[in-house]
């Protein structure tokens, strides 16, 4: 699959004035969304927990963990994201996607709604 990214609004779910728009890479490889230190800091975003990852080297390390607000063509959720190391990728994860209920379409590279099972 070919690598795109979205614009997505992104906020302290506790103080919604902090936000910014910023463009997120659409890693379905990803469990969980990523964002820089230096992100992470600007909006002022806690990480209380810590999420056990492994990298595509075979490495495993735990990043802290916490949720943020993310705005995506219109509608907001709160989902978990990973503070990377400063300078790192913007990932959009798998569950964040999944929270929206979008799958990326990679030929036009853009997300498109999906729905899911529910028995």
């Amino acid at each position: 699959m070919g690598t795109f990214s979205v614009p997505a609004r992104l906020a302290n779910h506790e103080r919604p004035e902090q936000s910014l728009t910023i463009d997120l890479l659409v890693d379905t490889g990803a469990i969980w969304t990523m964002l820089p230190g230096e992100i992470v800091s600007r909006l002022g975003l806690r990480t209380p927990r810590q999420r056990m990852v492994t990298l595509a080297s075979g490495e495993r390390i735990s990043y802290p963990a916490g949720p943020v607000a993310i705005q995506l063509n219109g509608e907001e959720v709160i989902t978990i994201f990973l503070a990377g190391p400063p300078g790192c990728l913007t990932l959009l994860g798998a569950v964040t996607l999944e929270e929206f209920g979008l799958a990326p379409d990679p030929v036009r590279k853009t997300l498109v709604p999906v729905g899911g099972p529910l028995a």
